[in-house]
């Protein structure tokens, strides 16, 4: 099939596939005569799995490590746990943090509503952010 196909039934750009091809996640393809890319079925499953991959958050770099095991002909389940494992835990420390920045937005809100701003004369500051430093 060639290119254009291929990423119709893959919900992927030319673009990208002529990229995936550069960096070596997607083998090059054999040619037509006339120089068109002909890509195998195998394509297909391929680009399905690094798309599907990088709508779990990998990596492109991290899904090359989990395609290479395979290629290899070694298992990468333990490999590819461990990397879902460390996103996991990077998603876990964001949510903190977010629910932290939530926590304090809220206070400087509520203090926001009680300040007068007709008394805002600094041209450096803003009442609300200083007021917010002043009583932490």
């Amino acid at each position: 099939m060639k290119i254009g196909e291929l990423g119709d039934q893959c919900d992927v750009s030319t673009k990208t596939i002529r990229y995936y091809e550069s960096i070596g996640l997607l083998d090059e393809p054999s040619r037509t005569p006339s120089g068109y890319r002909d890509y195998a079925e195998v394509a297909v499953e391929r680009l399905r799995f690094i798309r599907d991959a990088q709508a779990t958050g990998l990596s492109l770099a991290e899904i090359s490590s989990v395609l290479e095991l395979k290629g290899a002909g070694k298992r990468s389940c333990a490999h590819t746990m461990a990397l879902i494992d460390s996103h996991l835990l990077a998603i876990e420390s964001q949510i903190d943090q977010l629910a932290a920045t939530r926590t304090e937005l809220t206070v400087l809100a509520k203090r926001a509503k009680g300040l007068d701003p007709s008394s805002c004369t600094d041209p450096n500051r803003c009442q609300v952010i200083d007021e917010a430093r002043l009583t932490d």
